[in-house]
Order: C-alpha cells, then structure tokens, then sequence
C-alpha cells in the first residue's frame, strides 16, 4: 500500500474528497456565496487557492493511498478567509493559523486519516516558524451539520482545546507541537488501513455529510 502526502495545487482541485471543488464557503462571505452556482463557486476556489499560494504559500495538503485521494486539510490565515469573520466565536488569535476544512472520503474513514491530515498540517506550519498554534471554528452538531464546519467532538479527538465556548460553533485551539506526539498511534492506524481501498467502513473519522470546503 502506497501513502503519500503533498501540498495542495490547482491540479489537485478536481480530485478533492466530497464535493469539496464545487464549494467556496469559506472562500466567499455569505451573501454572496448564495448567488453563486457550483461552477462560480469552482471558480472562486482556484482563484482563492491561486491567490493564497502566491502570497503566502501553501495552504493545504492531500493525503493519497495507492494514487486515489483518502482526504484533504485546507488552512490560511485568518485574513485571507472571507468568511471566518461571520463567527460568533471570531475573531482567531493573532498568533494563529486557522485550519477552514478537513475532509475525508468515505473508503479511508475510521482509520486515522484525519488525524494524518493535522499532523501532516502541524509539520508544514511548525517548519514555516513563527506560527504557535491552529484554530478551527467547531460545529457541536456532528453529523447533523449541513455548514461545511469541521465537528466538534472530532476536534477535541485529535488534541483541541476549547478556547471560546459557544452552544454550536465554539473556536478551538491547538499547539502545533500536540500533534507531533502520535507516532505509534499513526502507526497503528496504518496497519488498519492496509485492504480498505476497496471496501467502504463505518464512520469513525470525519464524514462526507460532516465536513466540507
């Protein structure tokens, strides 16, 4: 089983977990994101991601098993995300980055890929210096979100802490330095992962219906 992990490009788009591609919701602030079609919304993405690459660098990264996407984590600066000021837990930390969407396809859930994903993240931004910390605007909701916002209770799984409480999206933080401290548990994971390309599994991990762009 082949597993790699690599930044996030223009030619990655299309390949996104979920629908993730066709969605702009952090990328356009909300009144105008609802006259926009999935096509307009494709657009607004490339351009975002175009835009964040240029000026700051990478902003993500897609995690592949045997060539086909298992996930994907987006993450910016707060003041290249429209929309992370429409929170009623914003605004994030001046010494933070915000971590947008983290999504998994439905084959790989349930065996660490998420948590892959954040640690994958954490290397990246520890790498970049001067950045302490992610921050993420949960949904308590689970899988009853419809928001595009990553839930809560997967959040606290992989080492968030609740900084600003809120009775549906509370703004979470962690150390960068947390997630480097899973080895055996990726390693773990792993082990599992070897012969599910081919078999869906039960939710564990970060839904389809859960988390999006």
């Amino acid at each position: 089983m082949g597993r790699h992990t690599s930044r996030i490009t223009l030619d990655d788009l299309p390949d996104l977990a979920g629908n993730c591609h066709t969605c702009a919701r952090w990328q356009v602030d909300g009144v105008r994101r609802r006259t926009l079609d999935s096509c307009a919304q494709t657009e607004e993405l490339s351009g975002w991601v175009s835009q964040v690459l240029r000026d700051w660098g990478s902003c993500g990264r897609v995690l592949r098993i045997d060539g086909d996407v298992a996930g994907q984590v987006i993450y910016a600066p707060p003041v290249m995300v429209p929309a992370a000021g429409s929170f009623p837990t914003s605004p994030v930390s001046p010494d933070a980055v915000l971590m947008v969407s983290l999504r998994v396809a439905p084959q790989f859930e349930g065996h660490g890929v998420g948590r892959m994903l954040v640690q994958a993240m954490a290397r990246d931004l520890i790498k970049r210096g001067g950045i302490k910390a992610v921050e993420a605007f949960g949904d308590t909701r689970g899988n009853a979100s419809a928001e595009c916002v990553i839930p809560s209770e997967f959040l606290l799984a992989v080492g968030f802490r609740t900084l600003r409480a809120h009775s549906r999206n509370p703004r979470m933080r962690m150390d960068l330095r947390t997630a480097l401290t899973w080895r055996s548990e990726l390693e773990e994971a792993l082990d599992r992962l070897r012969g599910v390309v081919a078999r869906p599994v039960a939710n564990l991990e970060v839904s389809k219906s859960q988390v999006n762009l």
